[in-house]
C-alpha cells in the first residue's frame, strides 16, 4: 500500500532500456524491478497513446518501488524514433499499432519475465486508456497471465464503422475467454469509454461468469492518475492505485 514500507528496509532499483529477444527480432522495452528481490511478482505495462513515455516509465519504477518487476514494451517502435509525442502522431497517420503486434509484444514480455531469476513466475497485465484496451484484450488472447487491470480502456466496446485493418475485432468479442481475474479502474463522466460501454462490458463479464471488479468513480472521467494533465483526479487516483496494489498483492506475489 502507498507509503507502508519500514524506514529500515534495505531498498535499491535498477531501471533501464533493454532488448529481449523475440520471435526472429526482438523487442526494446523500459524494464524495472528491485535490487534485493529475489522472489518478485512482475507486470507488463502496456503503454498508452500518448506514447512510449515519461509517465509510463514513472510508472514503471512506482510499481517497482512496490516490489514488481516491470517491463514496458514499445510497442510504437515499428513508427521510428522521436519524442513520444512525434512517435505517437506518427502511430496515429499510419492508422495506429496493430493488434497484433501488441499481443506479440505482450507474450513477448510475458515470456521474458516468467524465466527471470528475480521473479516468482506470476506475472500481471495493466495499461491506461488504449494500453487499457490493450491489456483487457491480451488477458482474454494471451496464454499465461495470472491477473489483468484494464484503467480506462477506451475501444474495447467497438462498432462496425470503428474496425479497421489494424484493429480488426472488438475486445469485448474475446470476453468469453478471459480466464483470469480482472480488474477496471473507470471515471463516470469519461467518454471513451461511455458509462454506457462500461456498463456493457460489466453486462458481459457478468453473463459469462468472470471473476472481475469494477470501481467507477463520480466526478472523474479520463485519465485519473495522469498528475500532468488537468484530467488528474487525487482522490479517486489515489484509491484507486490502492485497489491496483492490493489486486497485485493477491494475485501476484
Amino acid at each position: 500500500m502507498w507509503n507502508d514500507l519500514r524506514t529500515d528496509a534495505c531498498e535499491g532499483m535498477i531501471a533501464e532500456t533493454v532488448q529481449i529477444p523475440h520471435g526472429n527480432g526482438s523487442i526494446r522495452a523500459y524494464y524495472s524491478r528491485p535490487l534485493y528481490a529475489k522472489n518478485a511478482g512482475s507486470i507488463v505495462l502496456i503503454p498508452h497513446m500518448p506514447g512510449w513515455d515519461e509517465w509510463c516509465r514513472e510508472t514503471a519504477r512506482r510499481f517497482t518501488q512496490h516490489g514488481y518487476a516491470v517491463l514496458c514494451p514499445d510497442i510504437y517502435r515499428a513508427f521510428g524514433s522521436g519524442t513520444p509525442s512525434e512517435v505517437a502522431m506518427a502511430a496515429r497517420e499510419s492508422g495506429g499499432v496493430r493488434d497484433s503486434s501488441v499481443m506479440e509484444d505482450a507474450k513477448g514480455c510475458l515470456d521474458f519475465l516468467k524465466v527471470q531469476e528475480n521473479t516468482n513466475g506470476r506475472t500481471g497485465v495493466i495499461g491506461m486508456c488504449s494500453g487499457g484496451r490493450h491489456a483487457f484484450l491480451a488477458a482474454c488472447t494471451v496464454d499465461g497471465f495470472d491477473c489483468a487491470v484494464d484503467c480506462w480502456g477506451g475501444g474495447v466496446s467497438m462498432s462496425e464503422d470503428q474496425l479497421s485493418e489494424a484493429r480488426p475485432k472488438a475486445p469485448i468479442d474475446f470476453t468469453e475467454q478471459l480466464q483470469i481475474p480482472l480488474l477496471g479502474i473507470f471515471g463516470n463522466e469519461d467518454r471513451s469509454p461511455t458509462r454506457e460501454q462500461v456498463d456493457e462490458l460489466e453486462e458481459r463479464l457478468k453473463k459469462a461468469g468472470k471473476d472481475y471488479t469494477f470501481y467507477r468513480y463520480d466526478g472523474a472521467g479520463h485519465g485519473i492518475w495522469y498528475y500532468d494533465k488537468p484530467m488528474y483526479r487525487q482522490e479517486a487516483a489515489m484509491d484507486s492505485q490502492e485497489k491496483v496494489f492490493a489486486f497485485f498483492e493477491k494475485h501476484l506475489r
